[in-house]
């Protein structure tokens, strides 16, 4: 019987995967231990830890993530891209008042946090102004005036940019489909890292803002709010010098946050009922 079953039992071994040929005359309690030889030759008998081989500790770290991504007052620049009557009456994403609210929300705060700033506005004469709030914020500046869709693609834009010396650009625009992806994608492409205000930025529909976000994220834009960019620029309450700024657009651009403070500074006014 036994003589009769050893052609099966051979083809049977044949069909065993072999062990890898660094492996071979390891001991098997090595292996299950997750070690393998060091040098990948047949025959070492030198061994280390798998996750020695597999772990490079001088890999390149996340430049999204740690302290170092975080925006301060010093080491980006602010572009705002065409808040104009056009793009406002094709506006769909948001109603009207909540984007100017946002955006000249944010323009106050680069201002509060002395970030560069810069205005732009594509083919004026016919798509209008930029809104009087906003330009309001830097009256001294005159907003350049396009002719390029991607604002990128405007050499005045690219020039202003390298000027300031800052490699973190933060951006927001009408509408976020067109004028705020294209020059987002076109920056990252360039080396910059990038900023994306979606609520001081809007679409022609829900659908059009949030495809564009997803698409502009996926090129490696970081996504924020306005407030997030004035958190992040103030970053810690002892800074006192810009608290009196900070507590003011609360009041006037967070709504129920800035009427909630405002009740709060009365009740801590009010003297406790005489007894």
């Amino acid at each position: 019987m036994l003589l009769r079953a050893l052609p099966s039992l051979k083809i049977l071994l044949k069909q065993i995967p072999r062990l890898p040929p660094y492996c071979e005359g390891t001991p098997p309690f090595i292996l299950r231990l997750g070690q393998r030889p060091a040098a990948l030759g047949a025959g070492s008998t030198s061994f280390r830890p798998l996750a020695a081989v597999e772990t490079d500790m001088n890999a390149p770290q996340n430049p999204k993530a740690g302290l170092g991504a975080l925006l301060t007052p010093d080491n980006c620049a602010l572009i705002l891209i065409d808040h104009q009557p056009f793009q406002f009456a094709g506006l769909r994403s948001h109603d009207t008042q909540t984007i100017i609210n946002n955006v000249v929300a944010l323009a106050k705060t680069a201002k509060t946090f002395g970030v560069p700033t810069l205005l732009t506005t594509v083919v004026e004469a016919r798509g209008g102004y930029l809104i009087p709030q906003l330009q309001a914020v830097f009256p001294e500046q005159k907003p350049i005036d396009r002719t390029f869709i991607n604002t990128w693609e405007d050499a005045r834009v690219v020039e202003w940019v390298k000027k300031t010396g800052k490699k973190k650009i933060v951006m927001a625009a009408l509408w976020t489909e067109i004028c705020l992806a294209f020059p987002v994608i076109h920056a990252l492409g360039e080396g910059y890292e990038v900023y994306i205000v979606t609520d001081a930025s809007g679409g022609v529909s829900v659908e059009a803002h949030e495809v564009a976000i997803q698409r502009m994220i996926q090129a490696g834009a970081v996504p924020l709010t306005w407030m997030v960019f004035g958190s992040e620029l103030q970053r810690d309450w002892a800074r006192t010098a810009t608290l009196s700024d900070m507590a003011k657009l609360m009041l006037e651009h967070m709504g129920n946050v800035g009427t909630s403070y405002t009740w709060e500074q009365q009740l801590l006014a009010t003297p406790p009922p005489a007894k």
